[in-house]
């Protein structure tokens, strides 16, 4: 084989695997930044989530103005978006079962209202392992209420 063949076979191996994949990725979000519209929730490159609320023109910068709490109006610049945020699916977790519901399909235990003690547990009874502490001084803690020592110096 020439050499010239070579180094042709070698630049179109690189065209196929660096060059090719990283034009695709900017088409991509080229495309993002011109397709995002007020009412689409992003996430920008430093890690802000918001609602886009309006755009400005190109001419004037092409900033997002981009509401990330209630009432909170942040000017982002249209480089800055990282991504559009697609809206999931509430019913359905990851794994496929409805928020509620345990593998088998049945609703789960409701957790226990708050105040509400634990079943087999009296109203002044303290859990196991837990002393009670009557006096100020009295700690279950030996040593909290001492001092430090001071580090001698030599």
């Amino acid at each position: 084989m020439s050499p010239i063949l070579i180094i042709a076979v070698l630049f179109g191996l690189m065209y196929f695997l660096m060059i090719r994949p990283q034009r695709m990725k900017a088409q991509q979000q080229r495309q993002m930044l011109t397709a995002v519209a007020p009412g689409d929730e992003i996430l920008t490159v430093g890690g802000i989530y918001g609602i886009v609320q309006e755009l400005e023109p190109d001419e004037d910068g092409g900033d997002l103005v981009v509401e990330i709490a209630d009432g909170i109006h942040v000017r982002v610049a249209r480089k800055a978006l990282a991504m559009v945020v697609k809206p999931e699916d509430e019913e359905d977790d990851e794994d496929g079962v409805a928020d509620g519901e345990t593998e088998d399909g049945e609703g789960a235990e409701a957790p226990a209202a708050v105040g509400e003690l634990p079943d087999g547990v009296e109203v002044g009874e303290l859990p196991d392992g837990v002393e009670e502490v009557n006096d100020e001084e009295e700690t279950v803690n030996p040593g909290a209420g001492e001092a430090p020592a001071t580090p001698e110096r030599s």
